[in-house]
């Protein structure tokens, strides 16, 4: 079985009670339980909180909720522990992990990760991006062209073998990195992260991506 699992806490620093902050009249967290509805290739997916709000309000769209223990939903919890809790209680052979904080999935960006995921037959696999950047000052000055590039992971979407998981491991040997357009790479850390989001998926929905 191939399991989504979209971790929701309730606790957020920077932005109070982030995960249902509307983004476009809708909750933040909305987009991604919409994205995981669309899938084709999802067999089962579940929302992880330890707050209740959060619960009624994934429920209200759809979403199947476990609840999460509060000692892994503190600000010191590592997402590891919150899959593996899940994959206790949920027998799967994959898992995909599918962070709120990241609400771009436009044209089938899950499937086809799953896709290249089986495809590849690797452990782990993860979106993200190609940097050329580097610390000021560490590196001599030539054109970013010329300079190494490294990925960059972008919580878009994560994809697990559940062996992995439940060995404590948050990634396996056999590691697939998948490019993807920058649109994807936007995750919400801050205000002005919505701000930049709502604007971009504005112009996504225009261009029916």
């Amino acid at each position: 079985m191939i399991l989504g699992v979209i971790p929701a806490r309730g606790g957020s620093k920077a932005i109070p009670r982030k995960n249902i902050k509307k983004l476009l009249g809708y909750p933040l967290i909305w987009w991604t339980i919409q994205a995981a509805k669309e899938s084709e290739r999802l067999d089962r997916f579940v929302v992880s909180t330890e707050d209740e709000e959060i619960a009624e309000i994934s429920r209200s769209f759809g979403a199947e909720v476990i609840p999460r223990p509060s000692h892994l939903a503190s600000d010191r919890s590592i997402i590891t522990d919150v899959l593996k809790h899940i994959l206790e209680k949920i027998k799967a052979d994959i898992i995909v992990l599918l962070v709120p904080t990241s609400p771009v999935r436009v044209n089938n960006i899950i499937d086809r990760s799953i896709d290249l995921f089986l495809k590849k037959d690797v452990d782990s696999l993860a979106t993200g991006y190609m940097s050329k950047y580097s610390e000021w000052g560490t590196s001599p000055e030539i054109p970013r062209q010329g300079k190494k590039s490294y990925f960059i992971a972008d919580g878009c979407v994560y994809i697990h073998k559940a062996k992995v998981i439940l060995s404590g491991n948050w990634y396996g040997k056999k590691l697939e990195k998948m490019v993807v357009p920058h649109y994807y790479n936007f995750d919400i850390d801050e205000e002005a992260d919505f701000w930049a989001v709502e604007g971009l998926l504005t112009n996504l929905q225009r261009s029916k991506l």
